[in-house]
């Protein structure tokens, strides 16, 4: 029960409609699947044949992942993000705030046996700063460098990555330049919110400089304030940064932003300085006193998830 406690808190911190990309549009994941079973019955068993491609194998872990994923997919664009990130099988990748897998689940089967998954939590001391963070959640909390590799082997069954945990701001030496790639998938915010105070976010930025080798990919999926917004409304607080301010973050740690996608736009989210992210999906958040809490609903469903920025850093060689 309270790991599903610490899940639902993480969850609910990591909260779009299809819009134009300047990338070439892929075929559809279950199109690409298909054809990937097609090539004979090793592939149908599940396992990898020397002729598939990496956008095939990806294409068939996503047709694999259960129906409440796969929801997401329209929303979230997996295929188009990984590949734009440049990430294949064999790779080491760090995923910050893994949460309760929803990438983590891809990418332990498509990174496959060669492969591993690094994933890094915010530091502990950062957890009692949000309002859930009790003696009894942290208490749990303790418990995620053990739990979250646990959790992984529920979500691969052949030709799975290895898993490991960090926490943000305390790197261990072992897995220093290690990595291939990092993805930053809507974990900015938070460590922003607290970096004044706190310096999370420079502590956080430091470590996955370190941890990735000279050429790596840092991969970037955040909630995307407008330029119109007071830069104090898109401070993280309400779960938006400005892109600028995403740049000048990671620039100053030593990253160079390479390229940018419109894949996760969505410009039906506009916001006002009374709202947050939290109020559209998958999280829903109603304002506690609402008229028509039912029509407030179907209005941001109609929205749909966050317009996010999608940036593609590289660690100078």
């Amino acid at each position: 029960m309270y790991k599903f406690l610490i899940l639902s808190a993480v969850l609910a911190l990591t909260a779009c409609g299809p819009a134009e990309d300047d990338a070439a549009v892929l075929p559809a994941a279950e199109e690409l699947a298909a054809s990937a079973r097609q090539a004979g019955p090793l592939e149908a068993a599940g396992f990898e044949s020397e002729a598939e491609s990496a956008s095939t194998k990806l294409a068939r872990v996503l047709a694999d992942q259960p129906s409440d994923i796969q929801a997401r997919f329209e929303a979230r664009h997996p295929q188009q993000t990984l590949e734009f990130f440049g990430i294949e099988p064999g790779m080491t990748v760090v995923e910050a705030l893994p949460g309760g897998g929803w990438y983590s689940r891809i990418l332990v089967p498509f990174l496959g046996t060669e492969g591993r998954l690094i994933g890094t939590n915010y530091a502990l001391e950062m957890w009692p700063l949000f309002p859930f963070g009790g003696e009894e959640f942290m208490a749990q909390m303790r418990q995620w460098p053990e739990q979250f590799p646990g959790l992984a082997k529920d979500w691969c069954s052949q030709d799975c990555a290895a898993v490991s945990t960090f926490w943000l701001g305390s790197l261990p030496d072992k897995p220093d330049a290690s990595a291939d790639a990092v993805l930053l998938v809507r974990a900015l915010h938070n460590l922003a919110r607290f970096n004044a105070e706190h310096g999370y976010l420079d502590a956080a930025l430091a470590d996955l400089h370190r941890v990735l080798k000279p050429g790596g990919t840092l991969g970037v999926v955040q909630h995307w304030a407008r330029d119109d917004m007071p830069d104090d409304w898109a401070d993280g607080n309400n779960g938006y940064l400005k892109r600028q301010f995403v740049i000048d973050a990671l620039t100053a740690a030593g990253f160079e932003l390479v390229a940018e996608s419109g894949i996760n736009a969505n410009p039906n989210d506009r916001p006002s300085v009374d709202e947050s992210v939290w109020r559209l999906p998958p999280s829903l958040r109603l304002p506690p006193e609402v008229e028509d809490a039912a029509a407030l609903r179907a209005d941001y469903e109609a929205i749909g998830e966050s317009n996010r920025m999608t940036l593609k850093f590289r660690k100078p060689e």
